[in-house]
């Protein structure tokens, strides 16, 4: 019996405007989908203009110019509407999503759905839920004790796997796939009997506890910054009284 992470996998990813999941907006996404390792990978890629402008800070990471965007992306709300289609029909076919960082982009996906569509990630998947694999997750609980930054390009370089065109959706995608492969190799003992829904659940319970490692390191080093625990996909914020 084949493995999940020797079987059918795709990849999800996007580039954005900033890092705040709630202010912030999608300025292109992939989606990235293989068969089985080594097997030609399929992508769909979507240009978006956000509608607002774009920082510098943010064109200098990926390299896409406001004016670009506004000359060559499409609208967002069939933009989130087609992404969050393709996420849906993969999640009827039982196929894992790879997300490095999940509750990052599925929140800002979420977010980009409540703002042009007037709906939210959750309503795709009412008849077959998401199965998400974060090579960030699963790595920081399977090799905790491993120091240094666990980015998606140390990731790549701790595992041997080849990240071209690094922010770049496309390529950042397939770089999380080929990763996550990776880690079900290397801990094949430990990954093999799992079923993606059993570790879909497992990396939620991993995820809150690394999130609570990390909120104690703070308070320690004198900060208050608050880390949040949800995954993969954050909560909507409550209306303000």
């Amino acid at each position: 019996m084949t493995c999940w992470y020797e079987g059918p996998l795709a990849a999800f990813d996007t580039e954005t405007t900033g890092v705040d999941v709630e202010t912030d907006r999608i300025v292109s996404a992939a989606v990235v989908v293989q068969d089985a390792p080594g097997a030609r990978p399929r992508v769909t890629r979507w240009l978006v203009n956000p509608g607002v402008p774009v920082p510098e800070a943010a064109t200098a990471v990926h390299g896409l110019t406001e004016e670009h965007l506004q000359r060559n992306g499409r609208w967002p709300a069939p933009v989130v509407f087609e992404i969050a289609e393709e996420l849906a029909e993969h999640a009827a076919m039982h196929r894992p999503l790879v997300v490095m960082n999940a509750p990052f982009d599925l929140t800002l996906l979420d977010r980009e759905l409540r703002r042009h569509r007037a709906s939210s990630l959750d309503r795709w998947f009412e008849s077959s839920p998401l199965l998400v694999l974060d090579p960030r997750v699963l790595d920081k609980h399977l090799d905790r004790y491993r120091k240094g930054r666990r980015t998606l390009t140390d990731l790549c370089e701790h595992y041997g796997v080849t990240l071209e065109g690094a922010h770049d959706a496309g390529a950042d995608a397939l770089a999380a796939l080929d990763v996550v492969r990776a880690v079900g190799r290397r801990f094949a003992t430990r990954l093999e009997r799992l079923s993606p829904a059993e570790l879909h659940m497992l990396q939620a319970t991993w995820h809150a506890a690394q999130a609570r490692g990390l909120q104690a390191w703070f308070a320690r080093s004198g900060s208050d910054e608050a880390v949040n625990q949800d995954w993969p996909l954050r909560p909507d914020l409550p209306a303000a009284a």
